[in-house]
């Protein structure tokens, strides 16, 4: 399948997780693919495993709660592969822990990553993207932004401004055809999040999902692609869920 064939995509937190099978999936359906991370070794990693699949990517070092660094980056992109026409943000930094033991540290460090992020690459994409082509940004939220969740009142907090900012970009970049979306993952066992979750958490998460089962990457990344094609060339400003159910069950 081709339907992102010459297309250049800038992933962030595309190391691992979410973000790794989104640049794989924006690979297979023949994208560029900047594979970003604050992690150099599994950039670069990512980075392989789409070259070893025939697809075509470069690995970016990049700390995106720093303007300069995505703009570098995303500029060194261009360089390399002459344009930008997708950006998707899934860095993040997520902590667990009630309201009254969050660090002024802690706070300022996910709001960067999680939220100032998508500032500096809604930059960085209305000054690469083609005014003639226009673009897409694809953001990551989650259920979290509508749902009251215990212990993860900062993460909610940042997730519900994503949404947000996805709405209102969309109007903003519309004039630039620049098409702002974001996809919204139900529980999705990543190797990050299986660091801070229990498998009987997990288990009770499943059975409170209408579908009966838990996200994988691959979920999200189908649902980025769609995003990103020219299937979804007359939708902006939407929040799509992959969640099975979760968000409008209220995990009940």
């Amino acid at each position: 399948m081709s339907r992102l064939k010459g297309q250049v995509a800038f992933v962030t937190g595309a190391g691992r997780g979410i973000g790794r099978a989104m640049a794989m999936a924006f690979a297979a359906e023949g994208a560029l693919v900047g594979v970003a991370d604050i992690d150099k070794t599994t950039a670069t990693e990512t980075a392989l495993d789409i070259e070893r699949k025939s697809g075509i990517a470069h690995a970016l070092h990049v700390d995106v709660s720093r303007q300069h660094n995505v703009m570098q980056a995303v500029g060194e992109l261009v360089s390399k592969f002459g344009q930008l026409d997708i950006v998707a943000n899934n860095a993040i930094v997520f902590r667990r822990e009630p309201v009254s033991e969050i660090t002024e540290e802690v706070c300022d460090k996910m709001i960067a990553v999680g939220l100032k992020s998508l500032i500096w690459s809604a930059q960085a994409a209305l000054k690469y993207m083609d005014h003639g082509r226009g673009g897409v940004i694809i953001n990551n939220t989650s259920p979290a932004a509508e749902l009251g969740v215990a212990n993860s009142t900062l993460y909610s907090a940042i997730k519900g401004a994503v949404s947000s900012f996805t709405r209102s970009l969309a109007v903003e970049f519309g004039p630039r055809k620049i098409r702002v979306n974001a996809v919204c993952p139900g529980t999705v066992p990543t190797p990050g999040a299986r660091a801070m979750n229990s498998d009987a958490i997990y288990e009770s998460r499943r059975q409170r999902t209408p579908l009966g089962r838990l996200g994988t990457p691959e979920d999200v990344a189908a649902a980025a692609v769609y995003l990103a094609s020219a299937d979804a060339s007359f939708v902006t400003a939407a929040i799509l869920r992959i969640d099975g159910g979760v968000t409008v069950s209220g995990g009940s």
